[in-house]
């Protein structure tokens, strides 16, 4: 059954639950798609994001703490879940990125408010997934304090492949932006307006071709 937030926590809970030390791929592939599927159905707000990555994580926790016997590893099962959750966020910072150049090939400027929200949103991605999942750890059992501990100190100290995403995607968006403005290319009204109105919603409509395609794509692997 479906939360809220679009995602069938128990599934992802009975998942962790019964997961053995050589599951890690399947671990990970089922996190990133419960937080893509939840994401297409919703505009790419950092509200929606945090919501989304906090039910995903509660799950985690709630099985991991079922599943704590000296043969699992739990700190590898958390930090597989936050590499799940980072690599469905690659998805969406694709999607943003995608999204945001239409409009910059309809002439929006980098003056306009909505792309400089969307940019601002967009470098926040990283910030806010590392704080919705501590946020949702704290509440996990005191049985997972450390672990939880240990993998978030190393993925802050690491970095996510979502920052480096987005710093090099907002990086390449400005230039290109730049570009044009030289090149005297102006925003026209109706570029901006179509930004201001529909700019999230095309995010989740890119992520979930985006999403299509890796499914179609994986679909095609099984079959070889």
């Amino acid at each position: 059954m479906l939360n809220k937030q679009g995602i069938d926590q128990q599934a992802l809970v009975d998942l962790f639950t019964t997961a053995s030390a050589k599951q890690t791929a399947q671990l990970k592939d089922a996190v990133s798609k419960a937080t893509l599927q939840a994401l297409e159905g919703r505009e790419m707000t950092l509200k929606n994001l945090r919501g989304v990555i906090k039910s995903v994580t509660e799950a985690a926790s709630q099985g991991a703490a079922k599943n704590a016997t000296p043969k699992v590893n739990v700190e590898a099962m958390l930090a597989t879940a936050v590499a799940g959750i980072d690599d469905a966020l690659l998805k969406a910072v694709e999607a943003n990125r995608i999204a945001m150049e239409r409009f910059i090939d309809q002439g929006v400027s980098l003056q306009d408010s909505h792309l400089k929200k969307a940019l601002g949103d967009l470098d926040k991605f990283e910030d806010t997934m590392l704080s919705a999942i501590r946020k949702a750890s704290e509440s996990a059992s005191t049985q997972l304090a450390a672990p939880w501990k240990d993998v978030l100190g190393k993925f802050e100290s690491a970095g996510s492949l979502t920052g480096a995403q987005a710093s090099a995607t907002i990086e390449q968006l400005t230039e290109q932006m730049q570009t044009q403005l030289r090149e005297g290319r102006q925003a026209s009204i109706k570029a901006a307006m179509a930004l201001a109105n529909s700019y999230t919603a095309m995010v989740s409509g890119v992520l979930i071709g985006l999403s299509d395609a890796m499914r179609q794509g994986s679909a095609k692997a099984g079959k070889k």
